[in-house]
């Protein structure tokens, strides 16, 4: 049992130092998630594919998109393929506050991979990856 509680203490530590990061940003830390996804990795985001790639549910990336579609960082285009649906697209001020704010946005993980090493940094990723997987499948499955 004290094995259970030291492992909780230490992933709660480990979300809390991560989420209390102050990062200077006009919008909201799920909506520069977004952003940082459809500015970096290209391509066409439908919110259908960015809700299973953050593994949230569509109505939450539908109101993330209409804020930052309000705060002028995206616009919407419908789909070629789909004339239900569109894809999102990043404006200007979305490419900027990015390539502004990458860097300290992801801070953290640089300082791990820097000392711990790109092994012990690949194996940690990699464990928390495995464990993201199998507390996803439990949450559906229960």
């Amino acid at each position: 049992m004290d094995e259970l509680i030291k492992g909780a203490e230490a992933i709660s530590l480990f979300c809390r130092i991560n989420i209390n990061t102050k990062r200077e940003l006009p919008v909201r830390s799920s909506e520069m998630g977004l952003l940082i996804c459809i500015v970096k990795e290209g391509g066409e985001h439908t919110p259908l594919r960015i809700a299973e790639f953050f593994k949230v549910t569509k109505p939450m990336v539908t109101a993330m998109v209409n804020s930052l579609v309000k705060k002028e960082y995206i616009i919407k285009v419908k789909s070629r393929v789909d004339k239900r649906s569109f894809i999102v697209k990043p404006t200007e001020k979305a490419v900027s506050i990015v390539n502004e704010t990458f860097n300290e946005y992801y801070k953290n993980m640089q300082v791990l991979q820097s000392r711990l090493g790109n092994h012990e940094y690949s194996k940690l990723i990699e464990l928390l990856t495995k464990s993201n997987n199998i507390l996803l499948e439990e949450k559906n499955n229960g």
